[in-house]
């Protein structure tokens, strides 16, 4: 389930959930149907990912080898209005130099878009306000492949994040969802197909598009 601690919730104006962006990156509409409507619905990948963050939901703090890792980390950034929590916390260097590594787990393995790299970008943008230290990168581990991706938070990523906040907080503001674009391959993995209904707009729209094509070339005909 989306994290929608009091302090997080946006229908009252206050700050993005951090877990909205992921869901942002992938569909505009999807962060909308489940942030400002509330609707939600599981499928086997929601559910994977909700036992996977179980172990990181019971907090706490540990140190081994030099690393400082605290767990369940609650996490803000008053400059974009941002709030969540994240799952892990690193600190390299433990207890002379420590600068913050946010790391999120991930089911499945690393994908073509980079929901889940925006979604820890705006984790280090928050460990960035609270410590005063830039955060060079965080790490994403995916459970499938069981292994960590090193993430640098380089200014292309810094610059999609941004973006993707200012796309976001547009939408909360406005209290309007989206409407369906046409139907894409993200389409049918998404767990709120069913809510969402994207070929209700879809077949009227290709429709339209074969008429205003069809136009065009018939007034273009000799």
């Amino acid at each position: 389930m989306p994290d929608w601690a009091p302090g997080s919730e946006t229908a009252g104006g206050e700050a993005i959930p951090l877990s909205a962006l992921q869901h942002a990156v992938y569909c505009l509409r999807q962060a909308a149907l489940i942030h400002l409507e509330r609707l939600w619905a599981d499928n086997r990948f929601t559910a994977e990912g909700d036992v996977l963050h179980a172990v990181a939901d019971k907090g706490g703090s540990r140190k081994a080898r030099g690393v400082r890792r605290v767990m369940a980390l609650p996490l803000a950034c008053k400059r974009l209005n941002l709030a969540g929590v994240a799952d892990v916390v690193e600190f390299p260097g433990w207890p002379d130099d420590e600068i913050p590594c946010p790391v999120e787990y991930k089911r499945g393995k690393p994908k073509l878009h980079r929901a889940d790299e925006v979604q820890l970008c705006a984790q280090g943008f928050c460990l960035e306000e609270m410590t005063g230290l830039t955060v060079p990168h965080g790490v994403l581990f995916y459970a499938e492949t069981r292994r960590r991706v090193s993430v640098p938070c380089d200014r292309d990523l810094r610059q999609l994040t941004e973006a993707t906040v200012a796309s976001l907080a547009a939408v909360f503001r406005s209290r309007q969802t989206p409407g369906p674009t046409l139907q894409t391959s993200r389409c049918r993995a998404c767990s709120l197909k069913e809510l969402c209904r994207p070929e209700t707009v879809s077949r009227p729209v290709k429709a339209w598009r074969r008429r205003m094509l069809n136009g065009a070339l018939e007034a273009e005909a000799p």
